[in-house]
């Protein structure tokens, strides 16, 4: 059985800041809040008997720390592959913007279809299709092997970090086929520093839990 598991970088506002939209051009570091999350992302896998055998992050520098301090925790040592497919979706004109002047320009119900469907609104760079492609072709990755001596194909059974942004993040549950149903079940969005952990088994992906937010010490 393979296991997958996404978590979202942590934070990268400090209280006194006024929060942005920083998408896939704005690569900000974590600050201590966020490398908190990220230790506490390490126990939480390291508790739960959740250990990863293969990581990897965007390639932005806030997920990738985000793995690194994880990994650390919870006494892993493996390499973060950086892929541009987890890297963060493009916030067109609203790049950098604070939320009320993001509302200004494209309203409250845009923003609620955003939270609640992964409904992309206007202005924003972003292609659902291909990002929801994408989680299927590394779901489907993950799950089988080339088997050199055999020359068939052989399942794996691993567990697998990601460590993502928000906006990427909302689209993996469309690997189950069955988004409406994990929409009744959870709430799309992961908060900062949370994860969400997913299964194959019997051919197919499943959503076990989501928007697991590990304890900080």
């Amino acid at each position: 059985m393979t296991t997958l598991i996404i978590a979202r970088h942590g934070n990268t506002f400090n209280p006194e800041d006024t929060p942005t939209r920083i998408g896939k051009h704005t690569d900000l570091p974590l600050v201590e809040k966020g490398e908190a999350q990220g230790r506490a992302l390490g126990r939480y896998l390291r508790d739960h008997n959740l250990l990863p055998d293969v990581a990897y992050s965007s390639t932005l520098q806030r997920t990738r720390k985000m793995a690194v301090l994880a990994l650390k925790e919870a006494s892993i040592s493996l390499p973060v592959y950086a892929l541009d497919i987890f890297d963060e979706i493009d916030y067109g004109p609203d790049e950098n913007k604070c939320e009320k002047d993001v509302i200004a320009r494209i309203g409250k119900e845009a923003i609620t279809l955003w939270n609640e469907k992964a409904i992309v609104p206007d202005g924003w760079q972003v292609d659902p299709h291909k990002i929801i492609m994408d989680w299927q072709r590394f779901a489907h990755q993950i799950t089988k092997t080339n088997d050199t001596i055999t020359n068939q194909i052989m399942d794996i059974a691993e567990t697998v970090l990601v460590v993502t942004s928000n906006g990427v993040a909302r689209f993996a549950p469309h690997i189950t086929e069955d988004f409406d149903t994990f929409l009744q079940k959870f709430s799309i969005k992961l908060k900062p520093g949370a994860l969400g952990i997913l299964r194959f088994s019997d051919q197919s992906w499943h959503v076990e839990d989501w928007n697991i937010v590990p304890v900080l010490n």
